[in-house]
């Protein structure tokens, strides 16, 4: 298998995307899609457009598509998702940890239940799905791990507007690099894509870097990227997809 203009060929790997009932997530499920793979739609509550997704994953080129329904913040509702996709499609031998809630206000007027939701979904996630996807792949000899950061990471960002969020990313970072020291005897790479403003954003700086957001497609080839299983050297690493972004320190 080998990456070319259409990327790697994962038509014998089945995939989960957390969160991909829509946006980032969505657009990440539909690239592996288009490779073949079979495809596990991820929702907490998006069933109806989790469904959607998975039907336009099969008609772009999935070998199959399934839904799952699970909370990524709860080990049991982990647990239940990761069966469900083994029972519907077969192991998971790729995850993309994607899901991530965002909580844009002062640091001193987000309340604590805000400040453990957005740890929880972005940090905790991870580990959770990790942790759980990584047995199967150690006994079937074949892993890709994909965590969804932020470019302030390896920035050293600070600003009080998105404290618990820069928080939980420098900390998905950080667990991206130490999982992939811990998996560096097996076949498995575990690795990060850091973006800065993505297209289906809120809200846009003024001054961002080339004049645009970075497209769907600048997160896809990246993704793609550390998905080849010829890329199996290649882990521990953090590819930063932000336009060449350098923001102030606060």
């Amino acid at each position: 298998m080998t990456t070319d203009a259409n990327g790697p060929d994962l038509s014998s790997r089945t995939v989960l995307v957390t969160g991909s009932a829509a946006g980032v997530g969505r657009e990440l499920l539909l690239a592996t899609a288009r490779r073949g793979a079979k495809t596990a739609v991820h929702y907490h509550t998006s069933a109806d457009a989790a469904r959607e997704v998975a039907a336009e994953a099969l008609e772009a080129g999935a070998a199959d598509a399934t839904t799952v329904q699970g909370d990524v913040t709860d080990p049991e509702s982990v647990d239940g998702l990761f069966s469900a996709v083994e029972s519907d499609l077969g192991p998971v031998e790729i995850v993309v940890n994607n899901v991530g809630d965002f909580a844009p206000s002062h640091w001193a007027e987000i309340d604590f239940e805000t400040w453990n939701r957005v740890l929880e979904t972005n940090f905790n996630g991870t580990y959770l799905c990790s942790k759980r996807a990584l047995p199967a792949m150690r006994e079937n000899g074949y892993g890709r791990i994909v965590n969804v950061g932020y470019a302030s990471s390896e920035k050293g960002l600070v600003h009080p507007k998105n404290f618990p969020y820069f928080v939980a990313k420098a900390g998905v970072l950080m667990f991206t690099r130490m999982l992939a020291a811990d998996t560096q005897d097996d076949p498995i790479t575990v690795n990060a894509v850091s973006p800065y403003v993505v297209e289906n954003s809120d809200e846009f700086p003024e001054d961002l870097p080339r004049g645009r957001p970075a497209s769907y497609e600048d997160l896809v080839r990246p993704l793609l990227f550390f998905l080849d299983p010829e890329n199996e050297y290649v882990s521990g690493q953090n590819l930063e997809v932000d336009g060449g972004w350098l923001p102030e320190r606060v």
